[in-house]
């Protein structure tokens, strides 16, 4: 079982990007939702990164529930309660991220939902099967992808505010994720290339996001996200990647540490390479999806920046 600890803004989008993903998101986005009846539509999430995004999109139209909410709680692990089982039942709209990540939410929808109900699928609208990587809200591509088609399901599930969730994507797209997407591009620019090291496999959608080398064998980042015991070889390879100085950085997921995490962690205190946290799930649990995201860029950003000495 991995354990789960708890813790205690640029340039916009390409208009033009959008514009062409738009019909492709449009055809890959859920359909036939029925009609909110008490006017508002209520929106069920798996996990609450995700949630802030539906939150935001959604606006004062739709009631957004997500079922993780808490920096200490696993979605791997996760065991539903009737009032999770009554929520899905009651949603017009539901939000999973799929890839193997939370399957107790479609066991939910199988068991309680209405077959009018939206259910938007995040690994399936990405393309990314079970036995995939995840985590999926470490990918810039994928975070744009998935706002656009909540609009689009929120669209489809109250199409009198249709114009009030359109506003509202622009605004997430274009104003709320600007400083989120300048970071990136600030990283990409001034660091592309550079080897970094990582925990586990949640690392490796952000480093190919930045531009950024990923030299961890793939083999243990998978074996930790897991909860399995990595190669000996593998764990010898991530050792001396940071014993010899072969990578810049050693990003590491605070809310996954295992016994191999923790010895390359102090590793690379000991050899003063610089260690950048991030988190699984959003913390604190009150921010906004680019307010986490958005501290954790600059932890990155400052650090590449000392150990490239840029």
């Amino acid at each position: 079982m991995r354990t789960i600890l708890k813790m205690g803004d640029g340039l916009p989008a390409s208009v033009v990007v959008t514009l062409v993903l738009a019909a492709v998101i449009l055809a890959a986005c859920s359909a036939g939702a029925r009609s909110p009846a008490n006017g508002s539509v209520r929106v069920v999430v798996a996990e609450n990164f995700w949630g802030s995004v539906a939150t935001q999109i959604a606006g004062a139209q739709a009631d957004v529930t997500s079922v993780i909410d808490r920096p200490g709680t696993d979605p791997h692990d996760y065991e539903p309660t009737p009032g999770d089982a009554r929520n899905v039942a009651d949603s017009e709209l539901v939000v999973e991220n799929g890839i193997g990540y939370d399957p107790w939410m479609q066991q939910l929808v199988d068991a309680d939902g209405s077959p009018r109900q939206v259910v938007l699928d995040v690994g399936k609208l990405l393309g990314v099967p079970d036995g995939g990587n995840p985590h999926q809200w470490y990918s810039s591509a994928s975070v744009h992808r998935v706002a656009a088609c909540i609009a689009r399901d929120l669209e489809a599930a109250d199409p009198a505010h249709r114009t009030a969730y359109e506003r509202n994507e622009r605004a997430f797209e274009t104003r709320a994720l600007a400083g989120y997407d300048s970071l990136i591009a600030g990283i990409k620019r001034d660091d592309a290339g550079t080897p970094i090291g990582g925990s586990e496999s949640i690392v490796a959608p952000l480093a190919e996001t930045l531009g950024l080398k990923l030299m961890t064998p793939a083999k243990f980042l998978d074996a930790i996200a897991e909860g399995n015991e990595p190669a000996a070889s593998d764990k010898t390879t991530a050792d001396a990647q940071i014993r010899e100085h072969r990578i810049a950085v050693f990003v590491y997921n605070t809310q996954n540490s295992t016994p191999d995490v923790q010895r390359l962690v102090d590793e690379a205190g000991r050899e003063h390479v610089p260690v950048v946290p991030i988190t699984e799930t959003m913390t604190p649990a009150n921010a906004t999806f680019q307010e986490w995201q958005v501290r954790q860029l600059r932890l990155l950003s400052v650090a590449l920046a000392t150990a490239t000495g840029r």
